[in-house]
């Protein structure tokens, strides 16, 4: 027993070998471009003095994901999907060199970092669910949780080593230097893609769908022709939702009982959090029924919320909301599965980009429904003379950062309640065992790693 447990993590490398060259040169790549858009965000805000400028940034990075969403799943579905992550990537780091020349010239303004945000999230648009569609063709099915959580763990790196790093940077090779570097990481994380030759699926599926409408709206149908698969997604939206959640009361809150130093160091933290999770997704796999740990990660999440607001204590607080990070990596690497195992891998594209916009919704609808309840609501409500400070102000106290608090317990008793509703929707609870899996073969017995391929571009977040 013990000889074959030694050999298990050599099988698992070998049987996982295409996924981790890829992931590898993403990994390089997701690190220089999140240095580069920390730097670039630092720097606008240097520039303007003005939030709204550093909000429409992210505004510029996220609006093309969502419109174009069921156009670039189409096209996935119909390209060569490495070659589209590959072109993509080069067309991606364009603009970013567009800057670097305007930047060297002394004439970049803001409208030219917007309009080069916005290309740039164009192309991406096509990059992420390339590659994510890709994952099936490169992993087999009893390894797809464990791909994820490697997605997760690098986000994960890119949040925890960009703003030190990003700051240490621009101390020393300035803006200009550290987007070369972006354009360097994009240039190797090319290199590792084209070592790998992707294997071809065998999956076969017939549609009537062809009109040019029908056939960039199929990834909605596919979703509403499987209503289990159409629920997980709103599960998964939903968590993001919550994410948001957090992100916009974490600063108000701490600051109301903690002074600026200790939020940074928080924030770190949390990224922390997220990096360890995915790092424990990675080497764990889950488990065989991945309902069953989203569902039992759901409770969890409803109940750390209530525990991080119910005290206006900076310990209970952080050690509440490392833990609703730690697992929210293992939600999305389960949800990520169930669908890689589910989806016919020559619709992933339209489904998967369809999904990725549903999902994006979630995270900026936190922040813009949470925000102003908090600020308007709830606080005045858990002021010392609010009109709830003689009854649960008497239970989780009353004053600055109050409000905030009960809105995270009251987000907590929704999460829990809906998670229940949830579990008794037999298509949701047994979406495994309902839908087929899917039949896809990875070759892995034949060489498939190139020697004589040169490095060139890979990916951005």
């Amino acid at each position: 027993m013990l000889a074959s447990l030694e050999k298990m993590p050599l099988t698992i490398f070998r049987e996982m070998k295409l996924f981790i060259i890829v992931w590898v040169g993403q990994l390089i790549a997701s690190i220089g471009s999140t240095v580069s858009a920390f730097a670039l965000d630092v720097w606008v805000y240097e520039q303007t003095g003005s939030v709204t400028q550093f909000a429409l940034i992210s505004l510029a990075n996220t609006l093309p994901l969502i419109l174009l969403a069921p156009v670039a799943g189409l096209f996935v579905d119909r390209w060569d999907r490495k070659w589209t992550m590959i072109i993509s990537d080069l067309l991606a780091i364009l603009p970013t060199v567009a800057i670097a020349g305007l930047l060297l010239l002394g004439r970049l303004e803001m409208w030219q970092i917007y309009l080069a945000n916005t290309l740039s999230a164009v192309f991406m648009a096509f990059q992420m669910p390339a590659f994510i569609a890709s994952i099936t063709l490169l992993v087999p099915k009893q390894h797809l949780g464990r791909a994820n959580g490697m997605l997760s763990f690098m986000n994960g790196t890119a949040r925890v080593i960009a703003p030190p790093l990003g700051g240490v940077l621009l101390g020393l090779i300035s803006l200009q230097g550290i987007i070369i570097l972006h354009i360097t990481t994009v240039l190797l994380s090319l290199g590792f893609l084209l070592l790998v030759q992707f294997p071809k699926s065998n999956a076969a599926v017939t549609s009537e769908e062809s009109s040019f409408f029908k056939e960039t709206t199929y990834g909605f149908t596919y979703l509403l022709a499987r209503p289990g698969l159409l629920g997980l997604l709103i599960i998964s939206a939903y968590s993001l939702f919550l994410v948001g959640t957090v992100q916009v009361i974490t600063t108000p809150l701490v600051l109301s009982f903690a002074p600026v130093t200790v939020l940074g160091t928080i924030i770190s933290l949390f990224g922390v959090a997220i990096l360890a999770g995915g790092l424990l997704m990675g080497i764990w796999g889950g488990m065989e029924n991945y309902m069953n740990v989203i569902y039992t990660c759901m409770l969890l999440t409803g109940a750390l919320l209530m525990i991080a607001g119910f005290q206006a204590s900076i310990v209970v607080f952080i050690a509440g909301i490392f833990l609703f990070f730690l697992i929210r990596p293992i939600i999305a690497s389960s949800t990520q599965a169930i669908f890689q195992s589910k989806v016919e891998p020559l619709v992933q594209g339209r489904v998967f980009s369809i999904k990725g916009a549903i999902e994006a919704v979630g995270l900026p609808l936190g922040y813009i429904t949470i925000g102003p309840l908090a600020e308007k609501v709830f606080e005045p409500l858990m002021s010392s003379d609010g009109l709830l400070a003689g009854s649960i102000g008497q239970v989780i106290g009353v004053g600055t950062g109050r409000g905030m608090g009960l809105l995270l317990v009251i987000t907590g008793i929704l999460t829990i309640s809906t998670t229940c509703i949830a579990y008794f929707y037999p298509r949701l609870r047994l979406v495994e065992d309902e839908l087929p899996d899917i039949t896809h073969e990875v070759t892995l017995a034949t060489p498939d790693v190139s020697i004589s391929a040169r490095p060139t571009v890979g990916s951005q977040n």
